[in-house]
C-alpha cells in the first residue's frame, strides 16, 4: 500500500460519510418544505377509482398523506355516503390520525337554486346537513354552489340565493369557518355575476372557491376575473389545463392578493389518476418552491 494510504482511505470514507449526511439532510429539509407547502387535491380527482371501488374515503386520506405527503385534504361529497355522526367521527379520527387539515369540503347537490321546488328544499337540507358535516370534520371552507341555469339569474333567483348564503354564512362564522360559491357552472361562472353575489351577501364567513380559468366569457374577460376575484378567494380548484398553462400567472394573482388558502389540484380524466395528480401536484410545488427560494 502506498505511504499514506490507509490515512486516505480514511480521509475518503469520512468526507463520503460527510457528503451522505449532507445529502440525507437536504432530502429530509427538501420532503419538510414539501410537507409545508399549503398544497392538496380534490378527492374529485379520483372519482375514477371510486367508481372502480378501488378507493373510499380512508383510501383517499392515505393518498394525501402517504403517497403524496400533504398536509391537507380537500373531501367532495360524493365520497362521503353518509352525513351521520357516527360515520363523521370515524373520518374525524381518520383525517386527525393522518395530521391533516380539511382545507376544503365541496358539496354538489346543495345548490340554493333549482327551478323545482322540490329540489330546491331537499338542496337546502342537504346543504344544512354538510354545513354540520364541515363543523365535525374540522373544515376551513365549504363549497355550496348559488345554482340557476342561464346566464345570469332572475330576481327572485338572486334574492333567494342571497338569503340562503347569508344564511350559511352565519352558521359558518359562528362554527369556526367559511362558505362560498364557486365559478364553474351557472350564471356564478360570469365574473360578474360572481362579483354581485360576493357584494350582495357581505358577509366575513362568505368567500369564493375560485376554479382558476374556469370563468364564461372572453379569454382576456377569464384572465381579468381571475385577477379581480383574488382578494376574495377562500379556496382554489387548478385543473390540468392549467398545471400544463399559465400556472404561475395565476398563483401570483393570489400571491400577490395575499391569499391565505390552499392550493389544491383537480384532475378530470378518471384515467391513470394517481400519475395524473402526482403530475399537476408536482408543477404547482415547483412554483412554489421557486418563489421561497427567490426569495
Amino acid at each position: 500500500m502506498e505511504p499514506g494510504g490507509v490515512r486516505g482511505i480514511w480521509h475518503r470514507q469520512a468526507s463520503l460519510d460527510t457528503l451522505n449526511r449532507a445529502r440525507s439532510k437536504a432530502e429530509s429539509w427538501s420532503e419538510e418544505r414539501m410537507r409545508m407547502m399549503k398544497v392538496s387535491v380534490l378527492s374529485y380527482s379520483f372519482r375514477g377509482l371510486l367508481a372502480e371501488g378501488k378507493m373510499d374515503v380512508f383510501g383517499y386520506l392515505e393518498t394525501c398523506k402517504y403517497r403524496y405527503g400533504l398536509q391537507a385534504a380537500d373531501i367532495w361529497n360524493g365520497f362521503l355516503p353518509s352525513t351521520d355522526d357516527e360515520y363523521l367521527n370515524k373520518v374525524r379520527d381518520a383525517l386527525d390520525e393522518r395530521e391533516l387539515v380539511l382545507a376544503d369540503l365541496c358539496v354538489d347537490r346543495a345548490h340554493v337554486w333549482d327551478d323545482d321546488a322540490e329540489t330546491r328544499e331537499g338542496n337546502y337540507r342537504n346543504a344544512l346537513a354538510h354545513l354540520k358535516a364541515a363543523e365535525i370534520l374540522g373544515a376551513r371552507f365549504v363549497r355550496i354552489d348559488a345554482g340557476g341555469r342561464n346566464e345570469t339569474w332572475t330576481k327572485e333567483e338572486f334574492d333567494r340565493i342571497v338569503a340562503r348564503h347569508k344564511e350559511y354564512a352565519q352558521w359558518a362564522w359562528d362554527h369556526g369557518f367559511k362558505v362560498g360559491a364557486e365559478n364553474h357552472w351557472g350564471p356564478e361562472s360570469y365574473w360578474l355575476n360572481l362579483k354581485k353575489l360576493y357584494e350582495a351577501v357581505d358577509h366575513p364567513g362568505f368567500g369564493i372557491s375560485c376554479h382558476l380559468g374556469g370563468w364564461r366569457g372572453t379569454p382576456e374577460e377569464k384572465v381579468e376575473a381571475d385577477r379581480l376575484v383574488a382578494p376574495w378567494v377562500c379556496h382554489t380548484h387548478i385543473a390540468w389545463n392549467i398545471t400544463e398553462g399559465p400556472l404561475e400567472e395565476k398563483l401570483a394573482n393570489l400571491q400577490n392578493a395575499g391569499y391565505e388558502g390552499y392550493y389544491s389540484v383537480e384532475h378530470h380524466s378518471t384515467k391513470n389518476e394517481y400519475t395524473e395528480v402526482a403530475i399537476q401536484l408536482a408543477k404547482v410545488r415547483a412554483v412554489l418552491e421557486q418563489w421561497r427560494t427567490a426569495s
